[in-house]
């Protein structure tokens, strides 16, 4: 059977049931889940400066990767993981309506520029508003679906006003490509890698429209019962992530083969993330409510959610 994110919504509920009396204890192994484009864990497992950090604190590293942010998040609440590496902005709220035992532990700051509304090079569409009446390729539910319900608002258009084509982002640039669709919605590094291999034009980022943070989660038992752990975590997090931003090209001659894209995309790719990881605070989740409030006008959500609702884990002062 499909995944779907009614499945997934299912799962959560059902995961938020058995673990409801779940204990907080200590753990000897800490258990992260992981997307292949998860780009500061992707080298923290390469060069083993995590395990060197949790080796003083009697702590071991296994490592779960997943294809993609809901399926973290249900493994999340359901035990199965500790920590997730980095998700879009809109899948703790996916998360959340279903009811989630989870927490904020960091966050990567803004990078709006890393997801755009794209058309082909010779496309006669200059604006969002060319784009009434016209097929655009999205990924439901993901962050890219968000700044395109904004960039439509800001047209002062619906989601009506166009057909909507949900795509994979390998699908979506294929469609593009063949003239499937006339704009596709796509992140980094999709989206930089169509720029530098087609030529495809953006037509809106998301400067101004959203801020695509993207968050680390954990469990809220292991929150809170680890403490020490997530703030080593939290700690080689931010180193890697001020590397990657000081030594761009050693960074995508690391991440090259790992994603199968040539280094001069990833360079591209990489210049438009912040990678800047910070703690995640309660007036910093004001963009999150507005993405919940327009996915449940849409549909796209069962209830209503409160995104400041979330625990945050802060890192101790240095």
């Amino acid at each position: 059977m499909p995944v779907t994110r009614r499945t997934l919504l299912a799962g959560f509920s059902a995961a938020a049931l058995a673990g409801l009396n779940r204990p907080a204890r200590a753990a000897a192994t800490l258990r992260i889940g992981y997307q292949r484009s998860s780009t500061l864990i992707a080298l923290l497992r390469q060069d083993g400066a995590l395990e060197r950090a949790l080796a003083p604190l009697g702590t071991g590293l296994s490592w779960h990767e997943f294809t993609s942010g809901l399926p973290i998040m249900e493994a999340l609440n359901a035990g199965q993981i500790d920590v997730s590496a980095d998700v879009a902005d809109t899948v703790p709220i996916f998360a959340q309506a279903a009811a989630a035992r989870i927490t904020y532990i960091a966050q990567e700051a803004p990078s709006p520029e890393a997801q755009a509304i794209l058309v082909p090079a010779d496309s006669p569409a200059k604006t969002v508003a060319d784009l009434k009446g016209r097929r655009v390729a999205v990924t439901k539910g993901a962050g890219s679906h968000y700044l395109l319900l904004a960039a439509l608002a800001e047209a002062k258009l619906t989601f009506k006003d166009i057909t909507p084509a949900y795509l994979t982002p390998a699908d979506g640039r294929a469609a593009l490509a063949s003239g499937g669709v006339e704009a596709w919605v796509a992140w980094d590094p999709f989206l930089s890698a169509a720029r530098q291999q087609s030529g495809a034009r953006v037509l809106r980022d998301g400067a101004g429209l959203s801020l695509y943070k993207r968050y680390y989660l954990a469990a809220d038992p292991y929150v809170a019962a680890n403490g020490p752990v997530l703030a080593a975590l939290f700690d080689r997090l931010a180193e890697t992530g001020a590397w990657v931003k000081a030594n761009p090209a050693e960074a995508a001659s690391r991440l090259a083969p790992l994603w199968k894209i040539e280094p001069e995309v990833i360079v591209r790719a990489n210049a438009q993330r912040s990678y800047r990881v910070e703690p995640v605070t309660r007036a910093g989740l004001s963009e999150q409510q507005k993405i919940a409030d327009a996915f449940r006008a849409e549909g796209l959500l069962p209830r209503a959610v409160d995104a400041s609702a979330l625990a945050i884990w802060t890192p101790p002062a240095r």
